[in-house]
């Protein structure tokens, strides 16, 4: 948060908290949690984009690795085996490996959505900021489910196979992605042999995503884009808009 406001500083933009809010003046963007977002977008005119809660669940496999579901909360207290249960987008109760259906939160709206997947095993985890199909900036954020942030080195090996495979998940399913959004990647393990693929790990909302050890300009670029005032959203982009 900190290096995104200098960098927005650095621009001769006017950075503040969400509760001074009233006192802003000129064009508006968004970086921040979507309850505040939503509230302030009327006031400040700002439109926020997102990817569909169902766009992992409806990838071919070949950009999962495994079996992605969408559902609701009152289909996940009922699985009853280990499978990991997220919020689509909002954090709305944490994202984890459960047991079983009884161990998340019984306070939840029932009809909430979820994703359900299979238990898998990701050795390193990176986070892309994604402007019009490209990779703008990216971090590692997680080897082995541990906070291992490193800026994505653009002349590295790894940076050229991440390259490769968005360029093929953008060919195959960038239509149903806002040209602003983050999207996480994985080196998928495979139990019965050596090595890893590459796999979607999930979708998120750009200006309400952790930046990690990416470059703060390039993350800054994207942000502007998917959180920005309304009459500059992209006729494709409209789709996306958060309601």
């Amino acid at each position: 948060m900190e290096l995104l406001a200098a960098e927005a500083a650095g621009r001769g933009m006017d950075v503040l908290a969400a509760e001074e809010a009233s006192a802003a003046t000129g064009p508006a963007y968004w970086y921040g949690g979507p309850v505040a977002g939503a509230r302030l977008a009327g006031l400040l005119g700002f439109a926020l984009l997102e990817p569909a809660d169902e766009w992992l669940a409806e990838l071919p496999e070949e950009f999962t690795g495994r079996e992605v579901r969408t559902a609701t909360v009152l289909d996940a207290w009922a699985i009853e085996r280990p499978t990991f249960v997220k919020p689509p987008r909002d954090k709305s109760f944490e994202a984890d490996v459960y047991a079983d259906g009884s161990r998340l939160p019984g306070d939840l709206d029932p009809a909430t959505p979820v994703l359900l997947s299979d238990v898998v095993t990701f050795a390193a985890e990176y986070r892309l900021f994604l402007l019009d199909g490209q990779i703008a900036t990216g971090s590692r954020y997680a080897v082995f489910g541990r906070l291992a942030p490193l800026p994505l080195d653009k002349h590295g090996p790894i940076a050229a196979e991440l390259a490769a495979f968005v360029d093929r998940l953008v060919a195959a399913a960038e239509p149903a992605l806002p040209s602003a959004v983050v999207v996480d990647v994985g080196q998928l393990l495979d139990t019965y042999r050596p090595g890893y693929r590459w796999a979607v790990v999930e979708a998120n909302m750009a200006w309400f995503s952790h930046a990690y050890a990416a470059a703060p300009a390039r993350v800054l670029d994207v942000v502007l884009r998917a959180a920005g005032p309304r009459e500059n959203v992209q006729p494709a982009d409209l789709p996306f808009v958060r309601h």
